[in-house]
């Protein structure tokens, strides 16, 4: 005769799962652990729990299969590595905030992510932290970029920091962009109005961006070196950035993952990195957050 009982109170899940009681509560507010009020106090179906702890289980027949998709921001020496390395991951990259987001909805085994956090002035950590606190992942380091004012050739005299935008047309980014997110952050230290300046319609990527002042569509982008550079373009640097990889942790151990960081620890990337400009890559794949 099965002695096991249809509901599990708090304690007794606390007890299943050896862990604290406070953290079963944490666990049925979040929506992670199925529930039930019905009786005006937390019970636990255990049917229910069973089947929920099993798909926790490490392993492909314990979780839902991700895409084997690339997501978040883009930047010019990820994106050449994916291509070089032959590791088979796509790529759907329209800004860090959107890379998040469909991160934590599954859609992709790692986003490529350049948020700066105002408050703390650290980069990645925070949003990283907010959004993903029940999901099996690590926040790994990519490189430090080189970013600041892309003008014609002729106009870099004139730009020496955020003041000198004022009368000037801007490439704009999406609005979700960690581009954008840092450029309002500037604006705001330089005591500028968004409204102090004029804006292009959006570009989704940093090569648009400053191919909008190659084209002539705008006077200036906030973009990378390393994309100003290979059009012969002015560059008046302002910051360096963060930019690291939030990879799903068991995907991370998979052969896809596996071939594009060994790739990447290789002296092809290392050349590529150095050509093209305004990368450090001494840090990478070091983990700067472990969920």
């Amino acid at each position: 005769m099965n002695d096991t009982p249809e509901f599990l109170t708090v304690p007794e899940l606390a007890d299943l799962l050896r862990i604290k009681e406070r953290k079963v509560y944490d666990l049925a507010a979040s929506g992670d652990v199925p529930c039930s009020r019905a009786t005006g106090k937390l019970l636990f179906p255990a049917g229910d729990v069973r089947a929920w702890i099993e798909g926790k289980k490490s392993g492909s027949a314990g979780r839902q299969a991700r895409p084997l998709v690339v997501l978040g921001s883009h930047d010019p020496l990820l994106e050449w590595a994916l291509r070089q390395s032959e590791c088979g991951l796509a790529t759907f990259l329209d800004g860090s905030a959107d890379g998040i987001a469909r991160f934590t909805a599954n859609e992709g085994v790692a986003a490529g992510l350049h948020i700066h956090d105002a408050e703390t002035g650290d980069w990645n950590v925070v949003p990283v932290k907010r959004a993903l606190m029940d999901q099996d992942a690590v926040l790994v380091s990519f490189a430090i970029r080189r970013r600041g004012l892309v003008t014609p050739p002729e106009a870099a005299e004139r730009f020496k920091g955020m003041r000198d935008l004022v009368g000037t047309l801007v490439a704009a980014r999406q609005e979700a962009s960690g581009t954008n997110v840092l450029l309002q952050h500037l604006l705001e230290d330089a005591r500028l109005l968004p409204e102090d300046l004029s804006f292009t319609e959006p570009m989704r990527s940093e090569q648009d961006a400053v191919l909008a002042v190659a084209e002539g569509q705008a006077d200036v982008a906030f973009g990378l070196e390393a994309v100003a550079r290979p059009f012969g373009l002015g560059f008046v640097p302002l910051i360096d950035e963060k930019f690291d990889i939030l990879f799903d942790r068991r995907a991370y151990f998979d052969a896809p993952v596996q071939r594009l960081m060994a790739f990447c620890r290789g002296d092809r990337f290392k050349e590529r990195a150095l050509a093209l400009g305004g990368y450090d890559i001494s840090d990478l794949g070091g983990v700067r957050w472990n969920a």
